[in-house]
């Protein structure tokens, strides 16, 4: 984690009160101190050993737990099974009396599928090692996202829409409040709410949503304003055969073909450049136009195109 990623974690958990005794019925527990270098002071925290299925994630965690599985935990699962045990806590909030379980998961989704998978698999040893803390949802969702920012396991998909949503509930829907709060720019915030913003159709039209990048939902956002019915027809026609494929109904489209048939349904099929003499080279797309050329083309020359292209358009 960076300096300024630990800056903010600190910032959440600062003068929070730390944990209640546990109660004698409680699993094991394990201290663990932390010198604040700042004011010299020491901190004792308690962590505690318990079954996962005492808890549940959070409603408003990031990370999608369903689209967790054995292989995409693999390298986690070896991990704790060659340690012996979970070496770093979750983060949890206590749940109130009657809800079923006791505590719900801010921090450490992955930890909790992997030692519930240990133990349904011949591991019953191992215990979920939890930290808890009392916080506010705000607090929580910053936590959850700067320990999640950087990770390349957590989608942007799934990233994107916990930061639309958390937009609404926490920041009045503020982008500049929002912005400042996570310590990001606002424009590289706002790039994300576009994706969590794309319609429905278009992220069926994937393979699957950890597959669906920021950088797409840019390359797709000129596609919707230029031929938003044509681009949305096509998406449905890709979304039915990625369903065929999910249920083992053929291949999958790949991303790169599934970009490649919006962009063709939005402009039609790729025209060949226009190559008048002297090098120039003069593309419509839509409503845009490109035009290329060598800087090393005589000045006289390019007019003469550039003059010629504006009087054929004047013509039409």
């Amino acid at each position: 984690m960076s300096k300024r990623h630990d800056a903010i974690f600190d910032d959440v958990l600062k003068n929070l009160p730390a944990p209640a005794t546990p109660d004698r019925a409680g699993a094991r527990f394990l201290k663990r101190t932390n010198a604040l270098s700042e004011t010299g002071e020491r901190e004792e925290k308690v962590l505690r050993w318990v079954d996962p299925a005492s808890c549940v994630m959070w409603a408003r965690h990031n990370r999608a737990y369903n689209l967790l599985t054995e292989e995409n935990c693999r390298e986690l699962i070896d991990s704790l099974r060659s340690q012996g045990q979970q070496e770093f806590p979750a983060i949890v909030r206590r749940l109130p009396v009657g809800q079923g379980a006791e505590y719900e998961v801010i921090c450490g989704a992955r930890r909790h599928f992997a030692i519930s998978w240990l133990r349904a698999n011949n591991y019953p040893q191992f215990r979920y090692l939890i930290e808890v803390r009392d916080l506010t949802d705000e607090e929580a969702f910053r936590l959850a996202d700067i320990e999640n920012r950087d990770r390349a396991d957590l989608s942007d998909y799934e990233r994107a829409r916990d930061y639309l949503q958390a937009l609404g509930a926490y920041y009045g829907g503020k982008q500049k409040t929002m912005a400042a709060r996570l310590e990001v720019s606002e424009a590289w915030l706002s790039r994300y709410l576009h994706l969590a913003r794309l319609p429905e159709a278009i992220i069926n039209a994937w393979p699957r949503i950890t597959e669906i990048r920021e950088l797409h939902a840019r390359q797709i956002r000129p596609m919707l304003q230029d031929a938003e019915y044509k681009v949305l027809v096509e998406a449905e026609k890709i979304a039915a055969e990625q369903e065929k494929a999910r249920a083992g109904q053929g291949a999958y489209v790949a991303v790169p073909k599934v970009l490649s048939r919006l962009k063709a349904a939005a402009y039609g099929p790729a025209p060949k450049a226009n190559k008048p003499a002297h090098g120039v080279s003069i593309e419509k797309r839509g409503k845009r136009v490109r035009i290329e050329f060598s800087d090393s083309i005589n000045t006289a020359e390019l007019r003469l195109v550039l003059d010629s292209y504006l009087l054929g358009r004047a013509e039409n």
